[in-house]
């Protein structure tokens, strides 16, 4: 059976974009077997083209057409969703590049659509009090992700996650997110590799966006030991005989070309 390969980055790959341990390997001996690739992250702290080049200094070898963002599916939804719309972007980040073709606006007056991207700084009390305002007058609110945590050198960082449960309990309104664990991401991954979903191993190291929503995607699910994985958190998960686990787990992606050449036979 032909594989094809979808990788996350931060927390597999590299953190704080500094490559892991044995990754830059894993990845060489990977591309050398041939198999198809595709990235997906939901970091929206770059651009495809600035992630492919982080990428490409940490020794990689990857190029920004086999990187797919949250920004840039997101971008995809607004323009078929909401197409001429002029969206009000809240990010941290620069992310211009990979939101070509929408609308962009700095004044949450114009907002006709709101886009909340990666939470940093620029997520204040005073910009998500704005957002609030108009999610309650009627200006529908898309959230590229809907990631709890993150990953860092410093330990882990909160994310958009977080602040959307507030937004969504505060407004009683729901926020479409685009991003993992949203399906839109692994389908079009595998589309753009010409496979199946069950042909398709989807690595991460986050248990719930990366592993089991790519498996509610009929993709098959690895799980890392690496980034923001918690062992506690997959012993729990172990203990409820009725709910979804992890198809494999590994170490690290240093591990993944032996898991790879048994599956692949």
């Amino acid at each position: 059976m032909t594989l094809g390969l979808l990788m996350d980055i931060d927390g597999v790959m590299v953190t704080s974009w500094k490559a892991l341990p044995g990754a830059v390997e894993a990845v060489r001996i990977l591309a050398d077997r041939g198999l198809p690739r595709m990235f997906l992250t939901n970091t929206t702290s770059r651009s495809r083209g600035q992630i492919a080049d982080a990428l490409n200094g940490c020794g990689f070898e990857v190029s920004a057409e086999e990187i797919l963002t949250a920004a840039k599916l997101t971008a995809e939804y607004l323009a078929q969703t909401y197409p001429g719309k002029k969206a009000w972007v809240l990010n941290e980040g620069p992310i211009a590049d990979d939101m070509t073709g929408i609308a962009l606006t700095d004044d949450p007056s114009q907002a006709q659509v709101v886009v909340l991207g990666g939470a940093g700084p620029v997520f204040t009390h005073r910009a998500l009090s704005i957002v609030l305002e108009l999610m309650l007058a009627g200006v529908p609110v898309v959230a590229m992700h809907r990631s709890m945590i993150w990953s860092t050198a410093q330990g882990l960082a909160i994310d958009t996650g977080v602040y959307l449960e507030g937004l969504e309990k505060a407004s009683g309104r729901k926020i479409r997110a685009i991003g993992k664990p949203s399906p839109l991401g692994f389908r079009a991954a595998v589309e753009m590799m010409n496979l199946e979903p069950t042909q398709v191993v989807m690595v991460g190291d986050d248990m719930h966006n990366d592993v089991l929503g790519a498996q509610a995607s009929a993709l098959i699910g690895v799980l890392v030991r690496t980034g923001k994985f918690r062992e506690e958190a997959l012993a729990a998960l172990q203990r409820d005989e009725f709910g979804p686990v992890p198809d494999h787990v590994i170490d690290s992606i240093a591990d993944l070309p032996a898991l790879i050449e048994k599956l692949d036979g």
